[in-house]
């Protein structure tokens, strides 16, 4: 008796997995369901999906990883989300104000299998919470992006921002790809804050030097005394030089909070030095 119920449940636990199987939806089963249209209104733009011949491109731009958290901010039909989880392992979350999208969205996410890491919200862009992201993707107008600048600039320095099509104003790029027919995406990476004073002390001794550095977005310039400085950051790293009589002297290190790290080469000799803010 007790290995015939052993036996009865084994079947009823096969039969539940044949039909969770068929039951299970494919992509063609989603479209069926519900297509966009390409130019469709929204909320804030019209609906376009990003080109599939630059989808992959614009994701490995970001160097995206498993240990990444993606962001797609105006995520219409999921595509860049499912493609950051399906091709790159990251961790997903879409968000969306056209409730039939998210719906979609969420069908072609199981339909992938990568629901377990991706998730959509319906709701504004501009009221969202993405100050856990790693990497944000937008594809929206440059009036948008603008809107959202301020709030990508405040993220964690090293957050990387992609932007298909459009670009952030006199925010520059950090790099960008371009495809004949297919459009552009562009790259920034989000930059610690350097400006102000400064004084740059040998680790090892007593020798020390002051820099007033100005920042613009990613750009740096200012004085080390009178010599002019030039540079620039890439998330908390920091590279500038100056020259010192006719001797260059380059400054490369991390820059956190109030502190510098840095290494000081001149000519053939480097040293460390930690650098405090005045």
């Amino acid at each position: 008796m007790a290995q015939r119920r052993r036996l009865a449940r084994i079947g009823a636990v096969a039969l539940l997995g044949i039909a969770s199987m068929a039951d299970a939806q494919t992509r063609a089963d989603c479209e069926r369901e519900y297509t966009p249209q390409r130019g469709q209104e929204g909320k804030d733009v019209v609906w376009a999906p990003t080109e599939d011949s630059m989808l992959v491109r614009m994701l490995a731009m970001a160097n995206i990883t498993p240990a990444d958290k993606v962001y797609d901010l105006g995520s219409g039909d999921g595509k860049i989300p499912i493609a950051a989880a399906k091709h790159f392992g990251a961790t997903a979350v879409g968000v969306e104000y056209d409730a039939d999208l998210v719906k979609h969205a969420r069908c072609l996410a199981a339909a992938e299998r990568v629901e377990d890491r991706v998730t959509f919200i319906q709701g504004d862009i501009f009221e969202a919470k993405f100050s856990d992201a790693t990497v944000v993707t937008l594809y929206l107008l440059p009036a948008l992006n603008l809107r959202l600048r301020p709030a990508l600039l405040k993220m964690k320095p090293g957050t990387r921002i992609v932007s298909y099509s459009f670009t952030m104003g006199d925010w520059e790029p950090d790099d960008h790809i371009d495809s004949f027919g297919d459009g552009s995406a562009y790259l920034w990476i989000v930059p610690a804050y350097a400006g102000g004073s400064w004084t740059l002390r040998a680790a090892s001794g007593e020798d020390t030097f002051d820099v007033e550095l100005e920042q613009i977005f990613q750009k740096l310039r200012g004085f080390a005394g009178d010599a002019k400085v030039a540079g620039s950051l890439r998330g908390d790293e920091l590279n500038f030089a100056f020259m010192q009589g006719a001797e260059q002297v380059h400054v490369a290190g991390r820059v956190t909070a109030d502190r510098i790290a840095a290494t000081v080469t001149r000519g053939e000799t480097s040293t460390q030095y930690v650098g405090t803010r005045n």
